[in-house]
Protein backbone atom coordinates (compact mmCIF):
# COMPACT_ATOMS: atom_id res chain seq x y z
CA UNK A 1 0.00 0.00 0.00
CA UNK A 2 2.93 2.33 0.62
CA UNK A 3 4.08 1.94 -2.95
CA UNK A 4 0.68 3.00 -4.22
CA UNK A 5 0.68 6.01 -1.88
CA UNK A 6 4.15 6.97 -3.03
CA UNK A 7 3.20 6.74 -6.70
CA UNK A 8 -0.01 8.66 -5.98
CA UNK A 9 1.89 11.49 -4.25
CA UNK A 10 4.55 11.71 -6.95
CA UNK A 11 1.91 11.78 -9.66
CA UNK A 12 -0.01 14.48 -7.78
CA UNK A 13 3.09 16.63 -7.48
CA UNK A 14 3.81 16.26 -11.17
CA UNK A 15 0.18 16.87 -12.00
CA UNK A 16 0.07 20.08 -9.96
CA UNK A 17 3.26 21.33 -11.52
CA UNK A 18 2.12 20.41 -15.00
CA UNK A 19 -1.34 21.94 -14.54
CA UNK A 20 0.19 25.28 -13.90
CA UNK A 21 2.36 24.88 -16.98
CA UNK A 22 0.23 23.25 -19.60
CA UNK A 23 -3.13 22.51 -18.06
CA UNK A 24 -5.03 19.31 -18.88
CA UNK A 25 -2.86 18.27 -21.74
CA UNK A 26 -0.12 16.83 -19.57
CA UNK A 27 -0.13 13.01 -19.89
CA UNK A 28 1.10 12.59 -16.34
CA UNK A 29 -2.07 14.15 -15.06
CA UNK A 30 -4.15 11.64 -16.97
CA UNK A 31 -1.98 8.77 -15.63
CA UNK A 32 -2.58 10.10 -12.13
CA UNK A 33 -6.35 10.28 -12.67
CA UNK A 34 -6.36 6.80 -14.22
CA UNK A 35 -4.39 5.41 -11.29
CA UNK A 36 -6.70 7.13 -8.81
CA UNK A 37 -9.75 5.73 -10.58
CA UNK A 38 -8.18 2.28 -10.66
CA UNK A 39 -7.41 2.41 -6.95
CA UNK A 40 -10.94 3.67 -6.23
CA UNK A 41 -12.51 0.85 -8.29
CA UNK A 42 -10.30 -1.73 -6.62
CA UNK A 43 -11.28 -0.45 -3.16
CA UNK A 44 -14.96 -0.07 -4.15
CA UNK A 45 -15.11 -3.67 -5.51
CA UNK A 46 -13.38 -4.87 -2.33
CA UNK A 47 -10.59 -6.58 -4.23
CA UNK A 48 -8.22 -6.47 -1.21
CA UNK A 49 -10.88 -8.26 0.85
CA UNK A 50 -11.33 -10.84 -1.90
CA UNK A 51 -7.58 -11.31 -2.13
CA UNK A 52 -7.34 -11.60 1.66
CA UNK A 53 -10.27 -14.02 1.67
CA UNK A 54 -8.64 -16.08 -1.09
CA UNK A 55 -5.35 -16.09 0.80
CA UNK A 56 -7.16 -17.05 4.01
CA UNK A 57 -8.93 -19.90 2.21
CA UNK A 58 -5.63 -21.06 0.74
CA UNK A 59 -4.05 -20.80 4.18
CA UNK A 60 -6.87 -22.87 5.71
CA UNK A 61 -6.49 -25.48 2.94
CA UNK A 62 -2.73 -25.61 3.59
CA UNK A 63 -3.36 -25.81 7.35
CA UNK A 64 -5.82 -28.68 6.79
CA UNK A 65 -3.25 -30.45 4.63
CA UNK A 66 -0.60 -29.91 7.33
CA UNK A 67 -2.99 -31.25 9.97
CA UNK A 68 -3.71 -34.29 7.79
CA UNK A 69 0.00 -34.78 7.20
CA UNK A 70 0.66 -34.50 10.96
CA UNK A 71 -2.15 -36.96 11.68
CA UNK A 72 -0.84 -39.38 9.04
CA UNK A 73 2.67 -39.01 10.46
CA UNK A 74 1.40 -39.82 13.96
CA UNK A 75 -0.53 -42.81 12.62
CA UNK A 76 2.57 -43.98 10.76
CA UNK A 77 4.66 -43.61 13.92
CA UNK A 78 2.07 -45.57 15.92
CA UNK A 79 2.00 -48.23 13.22
CA UNK A 80 5.81 -48.36 13.16
CA UNK A 81 5.89 -48.67 16.95
CA UNK A 82 3.28 -51.42 16.75
CA UNK A 83 5.31 -53.32 14.15
CA UNK A 84 8.49 -52.85 16.16
CA UNK A 85 6.70 -54.14 19.27
CA UNK A 86 5.36 -57.11 17.29
CA UNK A 87 8.87 -57.72 15.95
CA UNK A 88 10.30 -57.74 19.47
CA UNK A 89 7.50 -60.03 20.62
CA UNK A 90 8.14 -62.36 17.67
CA UNK A 91 11.88 -62.40 18.43
CA UNK A 92 11.16 -63.19 22.09
CA UNK A 93 8.72 -65.91 21.07
CA UNK A 94 11.31 -67.36 18.67
CA UNK A 95 13.92 -67.32 21.44
CA UNK A 96 11.46 -69.04 23.77
CA UNK A 97 10.70 -71.66 21.12
CA UNK A 98 14.43 -72.25 20.55
CA UNK A 99 15.05 -72.54 24.30
CA UNK A 100 12.13 -74.96 24.64
CA UNK A 101 13.39 -77.01 21.68
CA UNK A 102 16.90 -77.16 23.18
CA UNK A 103 15.45 -78.24 26.52
CA UNK A 104 13.32 -80.92 24.87
CA UNK A 105 16.30 -82.09 22.81
CA UNK A 106 18.38 -82.40 25.99
CA UNK A 107 15.59 -84.36 27.68
CA UNK A 108 15.22 -86.57 24.62
CA UNK A 109 18.99 -87.17 24.44
CA UNK A 110 19.14 -87.97 28.17
CA UNK A 111 16.16 -90.33 27.84
CA UNK A 112 17.72 -91.99 24.78
CA UNK A 113 21.03 -92.45 26.63
CA UNK A 114 19.20 -93.99 29.61
CA UNK A 115 17.22 -96.31 27.37
CA UNK A 116 20.38 -97.28 25.47
CA UNK A 117 22.16 -98.02 28.75
CA UNK A 118 19.18 -100.09 29.92
CA UNK A 119 19.12 -102.03 26.65
CA UNK A 120 22.90 -102.60 26.78
CA UNK A 121 22.69 -103.68 30.42
CA UNK A 122 19.84 -106.10 29.67
CA UNK A 123 21.75 -107.51 26.70
CA UNK A 124 24.88 -107.88 28.81
CA UNK A 125 22.87 -109.63 31.52
CA UNK A 126 21.22 -111.87 28.90
CA UNK A 127 24.64 -112.65 27.41
CA UNK A 128 25.99 -113.41 30.89
CA UNK A 129 23.04 -115.73 31.55
CA UNK A 130 23.53 -117.46 28.20
CA UNK A 131 27.23 -117.86 28.91
CA UNK A 132 26.45 -119.28 32.38
CA UNK A 133 23.87 -121.63 30.88
CA UNK A 134 26.32 -122.67 28.16
CA UNK A 135 29.02 -123.24 30.77
CA UNK A 136 26.62 -125.27 32.93
CA UNK A 137 25.49 -127.26 29.90
CA UNK A 138 29.08 -127.80 28.82
CA UNK A 139 30.08 -128.83 32.36
CA UNK A 140 27.10 -131.17 32.54
CA UNK A 141 27.92 -132.63 29.13
CA UNK A 142 31.58 -132.99 30.17
CA UNK A 143 30.52 -134.75 33.38
CA UNK A 144 28.10 -136.98 31.51
CA UNK A 145 30.73 -137.75 28.94
CA UNK A 146 33.35 -138.29 31.66
CA UNK A 147 30.93 -140.53 33.55
CA UNK A 148 30.12 -142.44 30.38
CA UNK A 149 33.84 -142.76 29.61
CA UNK A 150 34.60 -143.78 33.17
CA UNK A 151 31.79 -146.27 33.12
CA UNK A 152 32.87 -147.67 29.76
CA UNK A 153 36.48 -147.73 30.89
CA UNK A 154 35.54 -149.42 34.13
CA UNK A 155 33.38 -151.93 32.32
CA UNK A 156 36.12 -152.70 29.85
CA UNK A 157 38.69 -152.93 32.64
CA UNK A 158 36.41 -155.11 34.71
CA UNK A 159 35.59 -157.35 31.83
CA UNK A 160 39.20 -157.87 31.12
CA UNK A 161 40.30 -158.19 34.70
CA UNK A 162 37.38 -160.01 36.24
CA UNK A 163 36.43 -163.51 35.81
CA UNK A 164 32.91 -164.63 35.26
CA UNK A 165 32.28 -165.44 38.87
CA UNK A 166 33.72 -162.16 40.09
CA UNK A 167 31.66 -160.38 37.49
CA UNK A 168 28.46 -162.08 38.62
CA UNK A 169 29.26 -161.27 42.22
CA UNK A 170 29.87 -157.60 41.38
CA UNK A 171 26.59 -157.31 39.44
CA UNK A 172 24.69 -158.90 42.31
CA UNK A 173 26.25 -156.51 44.81
CA UNK A 174 25.36 -153.53 42.62
CA UNK A 175 21.77 -154.73 42.36
CA UNK A 176 21.59 -155.15 46.14
CA UNK A 177 22.96 -151.59 46.66
CA UNK A 178 20.43 -150.19 44.21
CA UNK A 179 17.65 -151.99 46.01
CA UNK A 180 18.76 -150.52 49.34
CA UNK A 181 19.09 -146.98 48.01
CA UNK A 182 15.66 -147.04 46.35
Amino acid sequence: MTLISFVFLKTAEHGAAAASDSGLSDPRLWVFFSLAILVAVVVWKKVPAMVAKSLDERASVIQAELDDARRLREEAQELLASYERRGREAEKEAEDIIAQAKHEAELFARDAREKLQDVLQRRAEAATRKIAQAEARAASEVREHAAALASATARIALEQSLTKTAHSKLVNESIDELGKSL
